[in-house]
């Protein structure tokens, strides 16, 4: 994985559970998000490492497990193995947009001389919103597609057509 940072080295096993001692190097993070993998090359392959459990060991090592590595065998494959963080080119660019790469398009609406902005996207399973601020108000419109009417991705515009009266009740 040569575009990712390296961020430290798997030292040591450490106990009877799968966990590990490494040694870490100054780009690695104050605080690693749990969230995020790390990643080792493993014959030829990168491999995505999830932290289970981190403890700071002082300055420069920490006691990991990681998810899936359970036993000390599985573990002896990490052995001696340097450990990346994914930088930001290493997302993959499907193609695709999605709702939440629309905050910070400016928003105009079909028949409205309002203009406004996408400050947030609210991600709710049942009514996704946004929130557009125009006016000085919150307007909160739904996200879905049939609300769009016009796209610009290079511009960063975006016009809705809304159902007669929902704008009316923010103005």
């Amino acid at each position: 994985m040569e575009s990712g940072e390296a961020v430290g080295r798997i030292s040591k096993q450490f106990g009877l559970e799968g966990e590990l001692i490494i040694n870490l190097y100054d780009t690695f993070p104050e605080v690693p998000d749990m969230e995020e993998p790390l990643f080792a090359d493993i014959d030829s392959l990168t491999v995505p490492l999830f932290l289970e459990k981190f403890e700071r060991r002082g300055q420069r090592s920490a006691l990991v497990r990681f998810a899936d590595f359970d036993s000390n065998a599985r573990t002896a494959e990490l052995l001696g193995r340097e450990l990346f963080a994914a930088s930001a080119d290493d997302e993959p660019d499907d193609g695709n947009i999605y709702m939440e790469d629309l905050v910070g398009f400016s928003a105009s609406f079909d028949d409205s001389p309002l203009q406004g902005t996408i400050t947030d996207f609210i991600d709710n399973d049942f009514n996704p919103l946004f929130e557009i601020t125009a006016a000085g108000r919150e307007i909160y419109v739904p996200a879905t597609d049939d609300m769009i009417s016009a796209l610009d991705i290079e511009k960063k515009e975006i016009e809705f057509s809304l159902p007669q009266g929902l704008l009316e009740l923010y103005l």
